[in-house]
């Protein structure tokens, strides 16, 4: 693979390297959400939630639609399939189970994020 070929991957595998990323996936697997309700249970500034936010939108993991006033992100799961395919490449891995995905992203997040 040619490293033109290869930067959406990076991207994609550079996004999903982050906890708090991996959980704001989790998150998103539920529903839409505004970014509001994305950043109330994190540990960090809505500044920083949004840097985080606009990363997994340039990966192509979510995207954002403003409606209204309010500013809402979507999980874009299709996204996953180039990283799925690079992966059965090496004939060890299944294609994205997206509900195996969704527990690994539930048992990440209940790992990452401290206790209330």
């Amino acid at each position: 693979m040619s490293p033109a070929a290869s930067a959406p991957l990076d991207t994609i595998f550079m996004a999903l390297a982050d906890p708090t990323r991996r959980a704001i996936l989790s998150m998103l697997l539920e529903d839409d959400m505004a970014v509001t309700d994305v950043a109330a249970p994190l540990p960090m500034s809505l500044a920083a939630v949004s840097k985080h936010l606009a990363i997994l939108a340039g990966a192509g993991l979510i995207s954002q639609e403003k409606r209204g006033r309010v500013k809402w992100c979507k999980l874009e799961p299709d996204s996953l399939r180039a990283a799925s395919v690079w992966m059965q490449a090496f004939g060890q891995f299944e294609p994205v189970n997206l509900d195996a995905f969704e527990r690994f992203l539930e048992s990440d997040l209940a790992q990452d994020l401290p206790a209330d």
